[in-house]
């Protein structure tokens, strides 16, 4: 067994100290410059950088012939196209429209929202999963089940619905929805 399987030498050990550390600095001060969204809960949007980014400093990391300034660039590439892709979202609502999936409402005042359910490939045992998550042992307690951005069911009950201003949207388009096949 060749012996370069245990051990190649100080360069690739010095390499990796050097790369680690400088590339995680660079992603503690990058993500702490962009603000907590980049750290909220995970939209898809924030999921891909958070993969690509744990990618591309996992291969920096080990990778022999990856010099420190290309890592260093590589990290603020893909934290500046997050963070170019989050202004542009912010600002220009066809910019939402193409990067986030709009919250869907699932139950509301009773009903099954069956298309809905089907659309994002959910069981009512997901619902009755987030009531008993939320504190609810009953669907009669609650108003509307909402599949949030980030993938989480928000359970919304008859007691806090208040004007319903935040379900508001999305009671409307179920109720055109439901029109529309009428």
């Amino acid at each position: 067994m060749d012996s370069s399987y245990f051990w190649a030498g100080w360069t690739p050990i010095w390499h990796t100290l050097l790369i680690g550390t400088v590339g995680y600095l660079t992603l503690v001060i990058l993500l702490r410059g962009t603000g907590p969204r980049t750290m909220a809960k995970m939209t898809p949007l924030d999921f891909i950088i958070a993969v690509s980014l744990g990618s591309v400093f996992g291969r920096v990391v080990t990778a022999a012939d990856v010099g420190l300034a290309q890592a260093v660039v590589a990290l603020i590439l893909l934290v500046a196209v997050q963070w170019t892709l989050a202004i542009a979202r912010s600002r220009w609502r066809f910019m939402r429209r193409l990067l986030d999936a709009p919250p869907a409402l699932l139950y509301y005042d009773g009903e099954w929202q069956r298309k809905a359910l089907r659309r994002h490939r959910l069981t009512e045992v997901d619902v009755h999963t987030a009531a008993r998550q939320s504190g609810h042992g009953s669907l009669a307690d609650l108003q509307a089940v909402i599949l949030q951005q980030d993938g989480s069911l928000g359970v919304i009950t008859k007691d806090s619905m208040g004007d319903g201003s935040s379900v508001l949207p999305f009671i409307e388009r179920h109720r055109a929805d439901r029109e529309s096949l009428a």
